[in-house]
């Protein structure tokens, strides 16, 4: 089915067509809808207009309404202070724009007119090393972007940039030479069977004896660096080893995001060993072309605007003077690769904001060199730090960083213990309490984040995260659920939409607000902003507690067109929840 134009559209054509119709001579001028409180929307652009052209506003505003003239989508037109439009729509109109919206199994969202392709790198841990509260942000954010762009028709390409290569890996793959059977798991059938936590747990083990003779014993310090040149040039022996670290990161890796109750694919995680042949050809097209530069040694990229604290500036070091390659040459060469063979025409990097002067930096690089330009785009989603209750980075009590997987089986067993209090009410059983416990307790977590600015710092506090009152997932979560329970004591009766009926302040609140989700959700995949639709999913909630209270759906009093017509809003108000909370990767439990 086609896109549903809302009812803003249509009120934005018929003031757009009017104006042409009384001023001529103004051509395809804009009218500046917006929502109002005053009415259902205003238009604000009859001012500039008419003192563009030198007419009275007051006066144009009148002819404009004159030309609208009678017509089954506006029911009141008012002319207010020195030319704006105070506009009204019909009950009618609400609720035949709703009933299009609901025959479409998207809901009436568009499909974007010229979709592209957008590669987006997000969730990105490091091979051998535990997930902690730093990676969860990433994860939250660029999940909630993949899900968001693909509804919107864009093809997206998931990329997990992780960081599978560097000098550690000598020492980690020298001390494993040194005691073969650290990470053997005795038989293949065992190695399957590894949990995400047993797997970690014998990395961690490996890094710590690893680094603790690194630390005290020269020479193996010196064998562990001749593994690092081992690795880079391609040893077999050394690569097998390393792809064994790799392969028993990904069995931790996948345990954590499958809690987080996230989809990670294998083909679509290309870490930084994936682009290690392209590293000497990227050195190669920037020295060549001029963009880098040989600066006492190094290969170099210099940016007036980029300077230190002494005022020198301060250069992308793409090449180091020993010979090893930084960061920026990883990076160019998989901007290179994602433009070049997956066809990008947007690259976003869902990447903490403190590395926000590297990207610039990259990007304008990558600018100089042809790789980006007005076909190609690159953006940084660049987000804040998780802040503890007190406002500072979050940390243990002993001041080590937060395991993430502790974290999310807090927010769980918190949740849990909030659903087994209401279970009695109605009648969970202890499978259906665990499952909730886990859809409420990830879903807390992913909400928290996803509700605030991405840029900005935000507080992890799980009193307030599981909360069923304020603007937190349970509360949407509750919404949803209390409008499965309206459909199930309903019975027999079925939602339809009645256009002839008159609506209720609530109703008609309610209506309006069900009709935006389109509007948002173009919005939120234009900006990369899922704060937006958070927030447009609270207000949703919200206009749903008023209508109970002041609408009451199943009441014997209610004509049976009025039963159904509410029926009719409770039900797409939870079919626009439920996809909603999807697109942010968060469920919507039928009983709470």
């Amino acid at each position: 089915m086609a896109s549903v134009p809302s009812l803003a559209s249509n009120v934005q054509q018929r003031l757009a067509d009017a104006l042409t119709a009384a001023l001529p001579e103004a051509g395809s001028a804009d009218p500046l809808l917006r929502r109002s409180d005053r009415a259902d929307f205003q238009a604000n652009g009859i001012l500039a207009l008419a003192k563009k052209l030198g007419q009275n506003p007051r006066e144009l505003a009148g002819r404009v309404v004159d030309a609208i003239g009678a017509n089954g989508l506006l029911q009141e037109i008012e002319v207010s202070g020195p030319g704006f439009l105070n506009i009204t729509v019909t009950d009618r109109a609400v609720t035949e724009t709703l009933a299009a919206r609901a025959a479409d199994a998207r809901l009436g969202v568009p499909l974007a007119a010229e979709p592209g392709t957008t590669v987006i790198d997000y969730a990105q841990p490091n091979v051998a090393k535990e997930m902690h509260v730093g990676h969860l942000r990433s994860a939250v954010i660029g999940d909630a972007m993949v899900q968001i762009l693909e509804f919107a028709g864009e093809h997206v390409v998931r990329r997990h940039h992780i960081g599978d290569w560097g000098t550690q890996f000598g020492m980690l793959i020298q001390y494993l030479i040194e005691h073969p059977h650290e990470l053997d798991h005795k038989s293949d059938e065992a190695a399957a069977e590894v949990s995400g936590e047993e797997a970690m747990s014998n990395l961690n083990r490996l890094y710590k004896a690893s680094r603790a003779l690194f630390d005290s014993d020269e020479e193996f310090k010196a064998r562990a660096r001749d593994r690092v040149v081992a690795l880079q040039a391609g040893d077999e022996e050394t690569l097998a080893l390393w792809q064994r670290f790799v392969d028993e990161s990904k069995i931790y890796f996948y345990s954590v995001f499958e809690k987080l109750d996230m989809e990670i694919r294998d083909p679509d995680i290309v870490g930084e060993s994936g682009y290690n042949d392209m590293l000497d050809e990227t050195c190669r097209l920037l020295e060549e072309s001029g963009v880098a530069v040989r600066s006492e040694g190094a290969l170099c990229v210099f940016f007036d605007d980029v300077k230190g604290p002494d005022g020198n500036p301060v250069p992308l070091i793409v090449k180091k003077s020993n010979g090893g390659y930084g960061y920026a040459a990883t990076d160019l060469s998989a901007i290179r690769d994602r433009v070049q063979n997956l066809g990008a025409s947007t690259l976003l990097y869902v990447v903490d904001a403190r590395q926000s002067l590297h990207f610039k930096m990259v990007f304008e690089t990558a600018r100089r060199a042809g790789w980006l330009g007005d076909k190609v785009k690159a953006h940084q989603l660049a987000f804040g730090t998780v802040l503890g209750k007190d406002g500072k980075p979050f940390k243990t009590r002993e001041g080590e960083t937060v395991r993430l997987v502790d974290l999310l089986d807090e927010a769980i067993d918190r949740a849990t213990a909030v659903v087994a209090g209401k279970a009695d009410k109605v009648g969970l059983s202890e499978r259906e309490i665990a499952e909730n416990g886990r859809y409420v307790g990830i879903g807390a977590v992913k909400y928290a984040d996803l509700s605030t600015s991405a840029v900005r710092d935000y507080k992890f506090d799980l009193d307030q995260m599981v909360s069923l009152n304020g603007d937190t997932s349970v509360y949407l979560q509750y919404a949803y659920a209390r409008i499965q329970s309206i459909k199930r004591r309903a019975g027999e009766r079925r939602p339809a939409a009645h256009p002839e009926l008159a609506l209720a302040p609530a109703e008609r609140a309610l209506g309006l607000h069900l009709d935006q989700f389109g509007e948002v959700l173009g919005e939120v995949a234009a900006s990369y902003e899922p704060h937006k639709l958070a927030a447009y999913l609270y207000q949703l909630a919200s206009h749903l507690t008023t209508f109970y209270d002041q609408c009451h759906v199943l009441s014997e009093d209610n004509s049976p067109e009025v039963v159904e017509n509410r029926l009719f809003l409770v039900d797409l108000t939870g079919r626009t929840l439920h996809q909603g909370m999807a697109l942010l990767g968060i469920r919507t439990p039928e009983r709470l």
